[in-house]
């Protein structure tokens, strides 16, 4: 029996040895768990803060992306009603300078003028590809007809050319040099 009674308190005894072990464990598991749940919200703040911190820089982006944009409109519109004040008026409006006569546009202000409204602003962003498709087109037929002008310019020039050329032969009354005649279409 007394054996039986040793072998019981060492029995016991383990047990109570192995209950404190796995209590040991388990408060240091619930630490580990406290821990890590402490690190979690540490790292969801600071993603939060980030987080913020990138949507303020976007805000003040896009504003200051908007205010640079409000402002180049700005000097465009400013530029156009120049340009349109600079424009030769008819009628009652017509505008004289200081000698009295009518103020003629320079070849310059004219190329201004015309420049300014053949230029197309490109906006590419966000648009499908269809689109980008339908917008290369349009710049193709643009692209041809301004070609095709620039063909019609030059063959008037050259034909202007061969016509001083004549006169100013004509009225020296130099008849031995030829001179190519210009075909009309």
């Amino acid at each position: 029996m007394e054996k039986d009674l040793t072998e019981l308190q060492t029995l016991i005894e383990a047990h109570f040895e192995s209950r404190k072990k796995e209590e040991e464990e388990l408060i240091n598991l619930t630490q580990r768990i406290e821990n890590r749940r402490a690190e979690r919200a540490e790292q969801h703040r600071i993603r939060t803060e980030h987080e913020k911190e990138r949507q303020n820089k976007l805000a003040e982006e896009k504003a200051r992306k908007e205010e640079e944009e409000a402002k180049r409109k700005a000097d465009d519109d400013a530029k156009k009603k120049k340009v349109l004040t600079s424009f030769q008026y008819t009628g009652f409006m017509q505008r004289t300078d200081r000698r009295g006569g009518p103020k003629k546009q320079t070849e310059r202000e004219k190329k201004k003028t015309i420049l300014s409204e053949r230029r197309k602003e490109l906006k590419f962003e966000n648009l499908t590809a269809d689109k980008l498709i339908e917008t290369a087109n349009e710049l193709w037929k643009w692209m041809r007809q301004l070609e095709a002008e620039k063909f019609e310019l030059q063959y008037r020039y050259m034909c202007q050319k061969y016509e001083v050329r004549f006169h100013i032969h004509k009225s020296l009354g130099i008849a031995s040099v030829t001179i190519r005649k210009c075909k009309l279409l």
